[in-house]
């Protein structure tokens, strides 16, 4: 099964705005009594949360996990810090890696896979304000190809 495969529950759309993504790693979450029941739920947002790397763990920051309706004096933490599973050359490749000026690790994706929530992170490097710019233009004129290419299609 190829990386980022399951059910999807929450994406960061905006990553990919923000960030060249150079590579991705699919982690393992730690978490803690009713949060996997809000997961799937779908009552996640992943849209200011990042990771880093602390004494040889990956840790995941600001990622908001709603509280279960039913989990009354259960629940957790919506903000909570939360531990990421990933192997040891993985983390020790990505500790390599951030440790360059401008690179970081953004969560791109949170999906269940074989009954097990899974997050997809990206090894990622910022983007300036041209290189957004030139992303829209291009993007706007691949709709235009596009657009040209269906009506010549129809005639």
């Amino acid at each position: 099964m190829p990386k980022g495969e399951g059910k999807t529950i929450a994406q960061n759309k905006k990553a990919y705005h923000d960030y060249f993504i150079e590579d991705t790693y699919e982690a393992g979450i730690v978490l803690q009594g009713t949060e996997i029941k809000s997961i799937r739920a779908g009552r996640v947002n992943l849209k200011d949360s990042y990771a880093r790397i602390h004494k040889g763990e990956v840790f995941l920051y600001n990622m908001h996990i709603s509280p279960y309706d039913q989990g009354n004096r259960y629940n957790h933490d919506p903000l909570r810090t939360r531990k990421l599973l990933l192997h040891k050359r993985e983390i020790n490749k990505l500790i390599g890696e951030t440790k360059e000026a401008g690179y970081a690790l953004v969560p791109l994706k949170l999906y269940i896979k074989n009954g097990y929530a899974k997050l997809l992170i990206g090894l990622a490097k910022g983007k300036k304000k041209y290189d957004k710019r030139e992303d829209l233009k291009r993007k706007e004129a691949n709709r235009e190809i596009e657009r040209a290419f269906r009506e010549r299609q129809k005639m």
